[in-house]
């Protein structure tokens, strides 16, 4: 059995989605034919900084862990925009990124990061910031990453689905969007099965 904890915010938890997928049961629905000893793990905190998440998330993990049997672990942290919204500051972002990856290192997680994706316009220069941050802090550790903000910000759908939706969620549409982001990315490589052919 191979553990996979997706670790985020509300984002990850897929609220706003009436089909209550998100894009991590969409995700996950797409890999476990490729990887059926896979075991997904959701570890979502609603509106939650990265600060409040470097604070809990292995024990949350660790809890998850049958210590008895030999597994292998993997952890995507999923990077919200509360950040943004609660006046956290690059360098903490920073740092509080620095310590979790350092703390799934020690662990013997292998990780990724997704950054965050666009949300309200107003909002969107500073979230771009944020995810420059997070990427260049994955940069740094040697941590995969994937770009959420850059395909998105761009995207006719993506903005259909925000301006139609509430509390900056992405609705069905949306999430179909972040979901083929990560299936398209180093999902597959990282952990360690074939892409679906075609």
């Amino acid at each position: 059995m191979r553990n996979v904890f997706l670790v985020g915010d509300e984002l990850v938890a897929g609220h706003g989605d009436p089909k209550a997928l998100g894009w991590v049961g969409r995700v996950a629905a797409r890999t476990l034919p490729l990887a059926p000893d896979l075991a997904f793990h959701t570890l979502a905190v609603p509106r939650e900084t990265t600060g409040e998440l470097t604070s809990r998330w292995d024990e949350e993990a660790l809890r998850r862990i049958r210590q008895t049997e030999p597994v292998a672990n993997h952890v995507l942290f999923a990077i919200g925009r509360h950040d943004v919204h609660r006046g956290v500051s690059p360098t903490m972002t920073r740092l509080n990124i620095a310590n979790f990856l350092d703390r799934a290192h020690a662990l013997g997680f292998e990780t990724l990061i997704a950054g965050p994706p666009p949300g309200d316009e107003a909002d969107n220069p500073r979230i771009a910031e944020l995810a420059a941050v997070c990427e260049d802090a994955a940069s740094r550790r040697g941590v995969g990453y994937i770009d959420m903000y850059g395909p998105l910000a761009r995207h006719d759908q993506w903005a259909a689905d925000m301006a139609t939706g509430h509390d900056a969620l992405p609705l069905q549409a949306g999430y179909g969007l972040m979901a083929w982001l990560v299936l398209h990315s180093r999902w597959h490589s990282w952990l360690g099965i074939e892409p679906p052919a075609g």
